[in-house]
């Protein structure tokens, strides 16, 4: 390989944006701390009683669900209506933590949820 297609193949790695693995919903809590794509069907979405806070509960409705897609009321301008996600299959991508022994990602753009 020439030294031009060296530099031609090494800019387009560089350049290309990484992706995060798709996992499960049910497998996220072997991801915590990772950035990660989890992909699954949505069961509800539902507010906090305080208003604060918007829920995107996959595997199971609360307080069952397997994970949570968690909206703050700061970032919901920013995030937008999820209301009509329930019973869709959705991509959420973001870094896994947990929250009182459950899996959840924050989400804080719009940028982070695809509904297929």
């Amino acid at each position: 390989m020439t030294r031009t297609a060296w530099i031609a193949l090494l800019t387009v790695l560089v350049a290309a944006p990484a992706r995060a693995a798709v996992i499960p919903a049910s497998a996220a809590s072997s991801h915590v701390g990772h950035s990660v794509t989890v992909e699954g069907l949505v069961s509800e979405v539902h507010t906090a009683r305080s208003g604060k806070e918007t829920f995107i509960d996959m595997g199971g409705m609360y307080p069952n669900q397997t994970f949570t897609g968690v909206i703050f009321e700061r970032s919901a301008a920013a995030v937008g209506d999820v209301r009509r996600l329930t019973g869709k299959t959705v991509d959420i991508t973001g870094t896994i933590q947990m929250y009182e022994g459950k899996p959840e990602l924050i989400i804080t753009s719009r940028d982070q949820i695809r509904a297929k």
